[in-house]
């Protein structure tokens, strides 16, 4: 067990809810060989994980209905009944993307909207959850209906605060004025595609947020494992890199492996290992609320909660950052 260190607590964007400077990502846990992430852990497996995120100080949970179709959902409430109180903590979901092959069971219409929330407090144990996220935009569904449907679960008191996730700033800008108009609590969080490969929310995204006070909690803070050394160039990949098949779209180019080159340089000379750099970059962003860390090892998470007390000097900043170019936009394409 690792030495203490005193957790950070933020507010949530402008609201007064205050949230651990780390938000613990729940998809890593689930049937493994599971329909949508097969490379997960047990959830008997899974208990030391919550356990040790609890004893760190961390109360910002998040899991969403698609991680294995639901199994993620159900780990997570039963071990925050069991190792927390629910005014102690802060639980975050997701609805939107398939939960199977029929047309209504996915997108962001009104039907889905309610029927998926209600499974998913059903799966949590909760009569509502803190934050709900849209998990993706549908495109097939019109912006008022998907508002007004997440407006009415607000009003009924089974969501605190609606929350959105990739997609174009001006998507997310829209929506956010549309809710305010209509006299709506907007969009007070968004989760996004955020890490030192991948920075082209910085454009956009990031200033309308920091402007706007929205808070920002990046997933995939060390790209899918890319970052802590997963994919390396000898393709000797870990498990989850092996099975992980929409990484593959997201990681792998030239530039990347020479960001992951001047991380390891870092890394080395700070005596920390990458992916606690990694990690310190992101927190050092003055934008960022707190990023999700996932684990499926005990000492990942060890490091994770460690990389809270790294500051990273000016050069070690620079140098991270100096291969870094312009790329297509990733991370918001999801056939809902």
């Amino acid at each position: 067990m690792m030495g203490d260190i005193a957790m950070k607590y933020v507010r949530l964007g402008n609201s007064g809810l205050k949230v651990s400077k780390l938000c613990f990502g729940c998809m890593s846990f689930g049937t493994p060989g599971g329909p949508t992430h097969p490379w997960v852990i047990t959830e008997e497996e899974a208990q030391p994980f919550f356990e040790r995120a609890i004893e760190a100080g961390i109360n910002f949970f998040d899991t969403a209905d698609y991680y294995n179709l639901g199994d993620s959902e159900e780990i997570t409430g039963r071990a925050l009944k069991k190792y927390t109180n629910r005014d102690e903590v802060v639980i975050a979901t997701k609805l939107g993307l398939p939960m199977g092959t029929a047309p209504t069971q996915r997108g962001l219409s009104r039907k889905h909207i309610i029927e998926a929330l209600e499974r998913s407090l059903k799966r949590l144990k909760l009569d509502y959850v803190d934050i709900l996220y849209i998990h993706r935009l549908d495109l097939d569904t019109p912006d008022d209906e998907m508002l007004e449907a997440i407006q009415m679960l607000v009003g009924q008191g089974k969501v605190i605060y609606p929350a959105a996730s990739s997609m174009r700033a001006w998507q997310f800008a829209k929506l956010r004025e549309k809710q305010k108009a209509a006299g709506y609590s907007p969009f007070i969080a968004m989760q996004n595609f955020y890490n030192l490969i991948y920075r082209e929310e910085e454009r956009e995204m990031m200033p309308y947020c920091e402007n706007e006070g929205v808070a920002v909690v990046p997933w995939s803070p060390i790209a899918r494992g890319f970052l802590a050394g997963n994919r390396p160039r000898d393709g000797k990949r870990t498990n989850r890199a092996k099975t992980d098949k929409s990484a593959d779209d997201l990681l792998g180019a030239e530039q990347d492996y020479e960001i992951l080159a001047h991380l390891e340089q870092v890394a080395k000379q700070a005596g920390y290992s990458p992916a606690q750099i990694a990690y310190a970059w992101v927190l050092s962003k003055p934008f960022v609320t707190a990023p999700i860390i996932g684990s499926t090892k005990i000492e990942q998470l060890n490091e994770a909660i460690a990389s809270l007390e790294i500051v990273l000097t000016g050069e070690q900043i620079e140098l991270l950052e100096s291969a870094y170019r312009p790329r297509d936009v990733m991370g918001i394409g999801r056939d809902l």
